[in-house]
């Protein structure tokens, strides 16, 4: 009776070690995905910021957009288009970060809210949003190259390209 005892008091040891050596791989594994998450969600649209000028604009035009930080989960942009000294295109761009996700927030004057685009894919220099309910455009995407700022409005027949260069920080 006594090989027995032992031998059952021997089984429950060892199991309880293989238990606890489960639970901290368990942690281990979730301190990992923890880092994960907060290496994706700690990347930073910085690479807006500043005043630009857009490169690939029709004779007799001039286009800018300014970029400021409001904080980390927002960012505020102005779009505009100048001819003979006039503005004929305004925008305001708001990148925001809410519940998780981050949404681009497109207003022009004409419109009473702004149309808002769910961002789909980013990185540290590149974002694409997007938003299947309106025909044009449908999809935005910035993204960095070098030290330009490209930008592109679509859809699956169209697409307008914009290349900007910082003219002050």
């Amino acid at each position: 009776m006594k090989k027995i005892s032992i031998l059952l008091i021997g089984i429950v040891i060892i199991s309880c070690n293989e238990t606890k050596k489960e639970s901290v791989k368990s942690n281990e594994e979730q301190n990992v995905t923890e880092q994960v998450e907060v290496k994706q969600d700690s990347i930073s649209f910085d690479w807006l910021l500043g005043k630009w000028k857009r490169l690939n604009e029709e004779e007799g035009k001039e286009t800018f957009e300014n970029w400021t930080k409001n904080s980390e989960t927002e960012y505020a942009g102005l779009g505009f288009t100048m001819q003979n000294n006039d503005t004929i295109k305004l925008e305001k761009i708001e990148l925001k970060k809410s519940n998780g996700k981050w949404n681009l927030f497109v207003r022009t004057p004409e419109e009473t809210k702004s149309i808002v685009f769910e961002m789909k894919q980013y990185n540290e220099s590149e974002f694409i949003c997007v938003n299947n309910s309106i025909d044009f455009p449908n999809k935005i995407k910035y993204w960095k190259n070098g030290n330009k700022l490209k930008a592109s409005v679509a859809n699956s027949e169209m697409e307008i390209p914009f290349e900007f260069e910082r003219i002050s920080k």
